[in-house]
């Protein structure tokens, strides 16, 4: 480039500088300035066609352009134009010319001016950059639409193969499509050890999971269920808000949900809730056997009998069914409830519990007596066929109905007391095995509200553990010390009467007989460990010996002292 054209270019970038960042709204001919100070020329040399002849080619062009489509009419026009400096910086300028004409319409002079508009361009060209992005990611979401709608036909056209372990299926048809930290949720009744393992797997993946405990049917679906969330702790803060919007409120807006802890911990908890919920279904179902068949109380009276339950102690949700569902009747206007077949089914859950409790070694017996009841009443044939070759007591009350009724009461509700410290005995436990830090009051208020359990009472259980968290069992809890003592005597009275006249009441009688057992200082169990050394040489501890140290005992005097080395076989 000759040397005048670079120190013009410099004179032109020099004044842009100056007009166009300090001075935006000065009015001055720009390109025709710089020409004048490089030349030492006049203003007036600028007039007429003088000028272009000593303007640089672009310029030119552009000054031509403009003189041909302007006019006295139209005499204004509007550029912006990028502009590079010698330094290589780029900014814009939106130029606004004007063309100046004598009274015959012969131009007169050009003026400009110049505004920086780099700000406004930026973000212009951020903009679009922004758009096309998002157009990109609106076409990669499209894509992952349609591939999650043909997992999603697959599914339901080969769901019968893959039933055995479903999620894991979906999960493998999942994944190709999810990118790093995307969060699979499982919303279902899934078992929490396949839960732990998913956390895990999906987690190798760069993936997050969260296992989540769902309850409360339909009106849980319509008003609000209790969620119970476990899985990667890190997935929790993305669907917090989401989860606690949809969960029940109780008290002052207080959602009924909260993170549970890692990996299958919410899974478990709802396992336990289920567990918990046969537990309640049973002793309920036993009560209404006592009230029908022993106490010899119709429906009608029945339902009253349950309202006034609801509006005490007992008030909750199942309670609160079992009322409508005794007052309901069929087209014919007898009592639906008579014509429902005395089989009840079940989906795994409450067994799932009562086999953990076995592995954790938690004497869940109210529970498992509660799943075992299902079991026995599924054989219907075979009692149909036992009905009529064993027999019993006769079926019959001559004692005070009222006093009686409220013994059901009572025994029902320390019942319950048990079936819920069982409950959380295990929970405890596990959160021991599984390494979990689970809030024993915050379970109690996340089923406060929303789910199949939902009661006032466990409005108590809150507060036992807020008064001690380290509490081992809701039975040394003042309250719940109290309440079991008072209602002690009603328990036995209930269920001793229920044995005699020949009404089953495992449930009722299971939770008594753990109530003994765990209020005793010493139980026979001394004597099963004296069988085992007998037959098995299993060793046994003494009380007067330091815990800890075994021994054995040759009892027939031929066995010698050789044992099974194993004190848990």
């Amino acid at each position: 480039m000759p040397k005048n054209s670079i120190h013009y270019q410099h004179i032109v970038e020099d004044q842009m500088e100056l007009v166009c960042r300090y001075l935006p709204d000065c009015t001055l001919t720009f390109a025709n300035q710089a020409y004048c100070r490089y030349h030492e020329k006049s203003r007036n040399h600028l007039i007429g066609k003088s000028f272009l002849p000593s303007v640089r080619p672009d310029d030119r062009r552009v000054v031509l352009d403009f003189i041909k489509s302007t006019s006295p009419e139209n005499p204004i026009s509007t550029e912006i134009q990028q502009i590079t400096k010698s330094s290589g910086e780029i900014f814009w300028v939106e130029w606004r010319r004007r063309a100046l004409f004598d009274d015959t319409g012969n131009l007169q002079e050009i003026q400009s001016v110049g505004r920086d508009v780099t700000e406004y361009k930026k973000t212009e060209e951020a903009l679009k950059a922004s758009e096309e992005d998002l157009r990109r990611k609106n076409i990669e979401l499209e894509r992952k639409n349609n591939a999650l709608t043909e997992v999603l036909e697959h599914i339901e056209h080969q769901k019968m193969q893959i039933k055995d372990d479903m999620i894991a299926n979906v999960n493998e048809l999942l994944i190709p499509l999810l990118d790093q930290g995307d969060i699979i949720i499982d919303g279902g009744n899934s078992n929490f050890l396949d839960s732990i393992r998913r956390t895990q797997y999906l987690e190798s993946k760069g993936l997050r999971f969260i296992g989540t405990g769902v309850s409360g049917g339909e009106e849980g679906a319509r008003h609000g269920p209790s969620i119970m969330p476990g899985g990667s702790p890190d997935a929790w803060p993305f669907v917090k808000d989401i989860f606690q919007g949809i969960a029940a409120k109780v008290d002052d807006n207080v959602p009924c949900c909260d993170w549970v802890g890692k990996d299958g911990a919410g899974h478990f908890v709802k396992m336990v809730h289920n567990g918990i919920e046969y537990g309640d279904m049973q002793l309920i179902s036993e009560s209404y056997h006592l009230l029908k068949d022993l106490v010899g109380l119709n429906h009608d009276e029945m339902h009253l009998v349950f309202a006034e339950w609801n509006r005490g102690k007992l008030d909750s949700y199942l309670i609160e069914i079992t009322r409508d569902i005794m007052a309901f009747r069929d087209a014919d206007g007898k009592p639906l409830l008579e014509k429902i077949l005395d089989t009840a089914g079940q989906k795994g859950t409450g067994r799932w519990t009562a086999i953990n409790s076995l592995d954790l070694g938690i004497p869940l017996t109210l529970i498992n007596e509660a799943v075992l009841a299902r079991s026995l009443s599924a054989l219907k044939d075979d009692r149909v066929e036992a009905s009529k070759v064993l027999s019993g007591p006769i079926e019959s009350f001559n004692g005070d109905k009222a006093a009686f009724v409220k013994d059901i009461h009572d025994a029902l509700y320390a019942s319950k007391i048990i079936s819920y410290a069982q409950g959380y005995m295990m929970m405890r436990a596990a959160a021991q095995e599984y390494n979990w830090d689970l809030n024993f009051g915050g379970i109690a208020l996340m089923w406060r509200g929303g789910c199949i359990i939902r009661s006032v009472f466990l409005g108590e259980i809150k507060h036992a553990y807020e008064r001690n968290p380290e509490l081992t069992n809701l039975l040394l809890d003042p309250y719940f010390k109290t309440e079991v003592g008072n209602a002690q005597s009603a328990w036995r009275r209930v269920v001793a009467k229920a044995v005699m006249h020949g009404i089953p009441v495992p449930a009722m009688s299971s939770a008594l007989a753990f109530f003994d057992g765990y209020r005793h200082e010493r139980l026979p169990a001394n004597l099963l460990q004296a069988q085992r050394d007998y037959f098995g040489a299993h060793t046994y501890e003494r009380v007067d010996r330091p815990l800890g140290e075994f021994f054995h005992t040759n009892w027939t005097g031929t066995g010698g002292s050789i044992t099974a080395g194993s004190y848990d076989a």
